[in-house]
């Protein structure tokens, strides 16, 4: 790199996207949301963009969201072996794009369409072409995603994003989180799911928890909305900030982290916040194996899925 050449990102070109008092930041690595702020109040944690995301904050997962357990899948009768990307537990996790650039196809000031190929691999030998839209609008922020097929036989695909939120000048442990999902599922040491099966004590979020009383890494399914909204979370002074899902995600994952770099802290990281992750999922963990809520996609079909944020003061 010469003296004058531009620096290169971690994560690759930055997004600004505004609409009246919204603002986004969207990376072009993994298509991820790096921040978004109403008015200057912030709605995610953010990570500085010197930075990779923090706990993979805001990228997108496809064509598996979360873990295949031991990267292993059949397929037609052949085992099909994943690269195993989370080596401590000998899974594969968050699918193959988390550290793809994203090609640009479209942008104006209030929204990006972002474009990234799935090629064949090591144990996903399907070529899906994806697009992820973010649009702002008067109450938040939609995003849009779809998967076309162009290899020759159906593939198999579900897709998921890993947000954190918070509301800005509120310490995340004050917030009070509402899911709406009746079941979850419990996992074994390596966090792959052992049986689906409903919720109750600390799992059950329905009536709204104070995120200072959790500590989930765990998968909801049950889910339904109330508004559109499959989850709240409520400040003592009223403010809510809502995540929307549609019909094709049925799944939803709470993170919660306690080890979230504070933007103010030093280069090392060594000062962490408690941090909440409500990520919007269309397949529960290891999908490829338990086939629930994967879709498969046929030659030459376009499936798409949306989910959002809204907000209001």
């Amino acid at each position: 790199m010469t003296e004058n050449s531009p620096r290169i990102l971690p994560t690759g070109d930055q997004y600004e996207l505004t609409h009246g008092g919204f603002r986004a930041v969207i990376t072009q690595v993994a298509a991820a949301l790096r921040e978004l702020s109403f008015e200057g109040t912030a709605l995610t944690p953010g990570y500085p963009a010197e930075a990779t995301p923090p706990w993979g904050a805001g990228i997108v997962l496809a064509p598996w969201p979360n873990r295949v357990e031991d990267g292993v899948w059949t397929h037609d009768g052949v085992t099909q072996q994943l690269d195993i990307t989370e080596v401590a537990r000998n899974n594969a996790i968050h699918g193959l794009l988390r550290y793809s650039p994203y090609r640009l196809v479209e942008r104006d000031a209030s929204s990006v369409t972002l474009a990234a190929t799935i090629f064949p691999q090591h144990g996903y030998r399907f070529t899906v072409e994806t697009t992820v839209t973010y649009a702002l609008g008067d109450d938040g922020l939609s995003v849009t995603h779809t998967a076309t097929n162009h290899a020759d036989a159906a593939a198999p695909f579900a897709l998921g994003t890993h947000p954190f939120f918070c509301i800005g000048g509120v310490p995340t442990e004050e917030l009070e989180l509402t899911l709406h999902a009746s079941t979850r599922f419990d996992v074994d040491a390596r966090l792959n799911p052992l049986a689906e099966v409903p919720v109750d004590g600390d799992f059950d979020l329905r009536s709204g928890r104070l995120v200072g009383e959790l500590h989930l890494d765990t998968a909801f399914g049950g889910v339904t909305t109330v508004d559109g909204a499959v989850a709240v979370l409520r400040a003592p002074d009223g403010r809510e900030l809502r995540v929307l899902q549609d019909e094709n995600h049925g799944y939803v994952q709470v993170f919660t982290t306690r080890e979230f770099p504070s933007p103010d802290g030093p280069p090392e990281n060594k000062d962490f916040r408690l941090a909440v992750a409500i990520e919007p999922m269309t397949a529960p963990p290891n999908a490829f194996n338990s086939g629930l809520g994967l879709r498969w996609i046929e030659p030459g079909e376009t499936w798409t899925a949306g989910w959002g944020v809204q907000y209001s003061s």
